[in-house]
């Protein structure tokens, strides 16, 4: 790329907002002008009003950079990367893609519109087809996309791979899911040390709804969701970063565990998807140790862009069961509306 493209981070001092300016520090063909946040932080340098809660250092460059409003008349970037809470991404976003800026959001608000991917790149890159219906149904010259809930991430992708070569019929899975996915402050230390809260607020109905519409097929400008089943519980768990999945799966084409693991193991990103920035190497990490995946020791696999599985065994209800890993603040987050980003530079709805 012979010039990097402007883009503003949306909700910048948030953790989910933090990861994106650390993950855009250096990016090839990203350069963060701005910056925005609350009222309260409007005017404030980024490095006085933001309380930095990643191990990384604050880049340097963001540190001096204003706290602006979300406003496009005010942006001007062809690009935004949202982190904006959902009650507020449903009113702000269209405003964006009404003045015909591309949004790549971390916010579930708009996940559930017919018209709106929710983008995994290695595994359901086609989404994007359903662009230009979108722009027509909501008059937008610009657009959104979402990637999805932290905790359908890795489950996703990992159900579409296997989907492709056995056709999966129903899932039952359990969650672990790190701190981190509460976002800051989070949840009280009193409640997770040495604790497991069994509930998260509205988690498991999107766990059980988002990946099937990520598997759907595209159809009329519209994504028709896929048939399978799924029953999760959710549960937060004292895990700084890393959120685990278990799961059974019962399929129209029973596989072996040797089987699965290996179309697992030789799975590659088709089309646009393929050889971007962010694209996950490999897509999918096998270990085949009796106690991997962790999340202190798997998470950042592939620069935390990587699903890592383990434990794929029988299971004597349905036909298989396993354990998947994803890094949630990463690949379930910002490096993933990143990745999504790069996808649409590449499919040629963003332009330098």
């Amino acid at each position: 790329m012979d010039k990097k493209i402007p883009v503003a981070v949306l909700a910048a001092t948030g953790a989910v907002g933090q990861r994106f300016v650390q993950l855009l520090d250096g990016h090839p063909w990203f350069q963060v002008v701005a910056l925005t946040g609350s009222e309260r932080r409007q005017g404030l340098a980024y490095g006085e009003t933001c309380r930095w809660v990643l191990t990384q250092p604050m880049p340097s460059w963001a540190a001096g950079m204003p706290i602006l409003p979300s406003d496009p008349q005010v942006l001007r970037t062809p690009l935004v990367f949202s982190a904006l809470p959902s009650k507020y991404a449903q009113e702000i976003e269209p405003d964006f893609a009404s003045a015909g800026v591309a949004v790549c959001t971390n916010a579930g608000a708009f996940r559930r519109d017919p018209y709106v991917p929710i983008l995994l790149p290695e595994i359901n890159c086609h989404h994007t087809r359903i662009i230009k219906k979108q722009r027509e149904v909501h008059d937008w010259s610009g657009l959104i996309v979402c990637n999805p809930n932290c905790t359908s991430t890795g489950l996703a992708i990992v159900l579409k791979i296997l989907d492709g070569a056995f056709g999966v019929r129903r899932v039952f899975a359990v969650s672990l899911q790190a701190a981190s996915g509460a976002g800051y402050p989070g949840v009280p230390s009193l409640d997770l040390v040495d604790n497991i809260v069994p509930n998260i607020s509205n988690e498991e109905e999107k766990v059980e709804w988002e990946p099937r519409k990520i598997l759907g097929n595209v159809s009329d400008g519209r994504i028709a969701l896929h048939s399978m089943k799924m029953s999760v519980h959710t549960n937060r768990v004292p895990v700084s970063d890393g959120h685990t999945v278990c799961f059974s799966a019962a399929f129209k084409n029973s596989p072996s565990p040797d089987e699965a693991a290996d179309v697992l193991r030789r799975y590659q990103p088709e089309g646009d998807a393929a050889g971007l920035p962010s694209t996950p190497s490999p897509v999918i990490a096998i270990r085949p140790e009796e106690d991997r995946p962790q999340p202190r020791l798997d998470r950042m696999a592939g620069g935390g862009m990587t699903t890592v599985v383990g434990r794929i065994r029988t299971d004597p209800l349905l036909d298989l069961k396993m354990v998947v890993l994803s890094h949630n603040t990463i690949r379930g987050a910002a490096g993933g509306s990143i990745y999504n980003a790069e996808l649409l530079v590449k499919a040629g709805f963003i332009q330098a």
